[in-house]
């Protein structure tokens, strides 16, 4: 009896050893994914927290006038500083022409008003202000009639004579009002043809482009065909003016002169007539 005891309390020692060994295991399995999960969200936690930053960046457009300026070689850039230099002259002699004409139309006006009016021709020269056309006529016509003398001179007769100083004076002025006219039909008809030439150069790069990259991307083209886009529009926005401002000097330049005609033969005739 003693042996089968023995056995008994053996196979109870191993039973409860092995409900013990399965206890730990349990527990051990239960919390192993709590403890390898905490790492995790310690390292998720921070990264949820973080906010990311959005980067706006402007868009620059590389095809504009400020790529053409930094990517154009030596030709293109010297195209577009010419194209300015014409443009600038352009406006430069557009306006003060301008200027200069409407001085002119006011010094008529004031010739009819206070000129006729006076007791003299010499009375009538210091009404007008100084440096205008209508004196400057007044003046020439006055020295004609009074320095009719010498051999040669006497040759001629008083009408021709003064006739033709009144006629010299008012060539002089209409040369002065002519003044840059040429500079503006040289730039109306040639502006065309330098932005032609720009279209050229820039086609000229495109098709270089293409050849070195061996397909015709976008990419590779878009930037020589904008350039070459650009310069046409440059001569055109250059030529315009030019040719407008031309033709409307001329035609204001036509009104003065019809006014300085009239003005020398009337004075043509009062010095004729003896009032000086």
């Amino acid at each position: 009896m003693s042996l089968l005891k023995i056995v008994r309390a053996a196979l109870l020692a191993a039973s409860v050893g092995l409900i013990g060994a399965t206890t730990t295991t349990a527990f051990a399995q239960a919390s192993a994914p709590e403890g390898a999960s905490a790492p995790a969200a310690e390292v998720a936690a921070p990264a949820a927290g973080i906010t990311p930053e959005v980067k706006k960046e402007a868009v620059e457009n590389p095809y504009g006038l400020e790529a053409m300026w930094r990517d154009g070689d030596f030709v293109t850039k010297g195209t577009a500083i010419i194209m300015v230099i014409m443009s600038m002259g352009s406006w430069y002699i557009l306006i003060t022409k301008l200027v200069e004409q409407h001085k002119m139309l006011k010094s008529a006006q004031a010739a009819a008003d206070t000129f006729w009016k006076a007791g003299s021709i010499r009375k009538g020269a210091e009404t007008l202000a100084e440096g205008t056309a209508f004196r400057y006529i007044a003046e020439q016509g006055l020295k004609a009639s009074e320095h009719h003398e010498g051999t040669l001179v006497e040759n001629i007769d008083l009408n021709t004579w003064i006739g033709m100083s009144v006629q010299r004076a008012s060539d002089n002025i209409n040369s002065r009002l002519q003044d840059g006219l040429a500079f503006l039909a040289t730039v109306g008809s040639t502006a065309p043809f330098v932005g032609l030439f720009g279209t050229v150069w820039g086609i000229y790069h495109a098709l270089t482009a293409i050849g070195i990259a061996g397909q015709a991307s976008i990419d590779k083209v878009a930037g020589p065909v904008g350039e070459a886009l650009i310069m046409t529009a440059f001569g055109l926005a250059v030529a315009v003016p030019a040719v407008m401002g031309y033709n409307w000097l001329i035609r204001r330049n036509k009104s003065v002169m019809e006014k300085v005609r009239a003005f020398s033969g009337d004075l043509h005739n009062v010095l004729l007539a003896g009032k000086k």
